[in-house]
């Protein structure tokens, strides 16, 4: 009988199209693969046996598909903007700007999460302090990038890279050189690491204390709402 009240206070609700959770999950596949690629760059912990034909091209092989990938997450970086700024089916992200400025969220949402009191009820569909991680989230994005493409047109010099080469080498004589580059691009990985762990520890978090369904959202689309929201 409670159960039945309690599901009578709830009502399901779109959260994200079908083009935000798969722009979302080839973007999180992208930076796992890019990682795991990104470290075996850095350090080769794996070598091939040697044998008396050309073919020990381990090192190009990974760096190759560390590039491809990385062309995968520019691609939905795009996308995800192209989203965020110009489709009204994803308008609830832009009215999180709203609540973003609005000092009595921020201090509910911090409540909230510290078990004194309910969630804020919010303009968008994400919080402040959700919305500043994001903000973060896609600083180092663009940064790694930035970084990324510094490093690509050092590699190969036709097609695009020789169309970037100039502008990339500008932007590597302003962070300093080639080695600072490289440092910068790991460091935002770590970040970007940090960022992943958080986001998926929140989510859960949101998903168990909250009760609407909130990892299932990014699955299915949907999401329980309380009614009163």
């Amino acid at each position: 009988m409670a159960n039945h009240a309690y599901n009578e206070l709830m009502e399901q609700e779109k959260e994200f199209s079908s083009s935000y959770r798969w722009q979302h999950w080839i973007r999180a596949f992208s930076i796992v693969a890019l990682v795991a690629t990104g470290f075996y760059i850095a350090v080769p912990f794996i070598a091939p046996e040697p044998n008396p034909e050309p073919t020990n091209f381990l090192q190009a092989y990974i760096r190759g598909w560390h590039e491809i990938i990385g062309w995968i997450l520019i691609a939905v970086f795009f996308f995800k903007t192209y989203l965020f700024l110009f489709t009204r089916e994803h308008r609830g992200e832009l009215l999180s700007l709203k609540d973003l400025l609005d000092t009595k969220v921020w201090a509910q949402q911090i409540k909230y999460y510290l078990f004194i009191t309910k969630h804020p009820k919010l303009n968008g569909i994400y919080n402040p302090i959700q919305f500043v991680a994001y903000i973060g989230f896609y600083v180092m994005l663009i940064g790694i990038i930035l970084t990324g493409l510094v490093l690509y047109v050092h590699t190969t010099h036709v097609g695009l890279g020789a169309v970037l080469y100039e502008p990339m080498r500008s932007l590597e004589v302003i962070m300093g050189g080639l080695a600072n580059v490289r440092e910068i691009h790991h460091i935002l990985m770590w970040g970007i690491m940090i960022f992943v762990v958080a986001h998926i520890y929140m989510a859960v978090f949101n998903a168990v204390y909250g009760k609407e369904g909130a990892m299932d959202a990014v699955f299915s689309g949907m999401k329980w709402k309380h009614q009163d929201h």
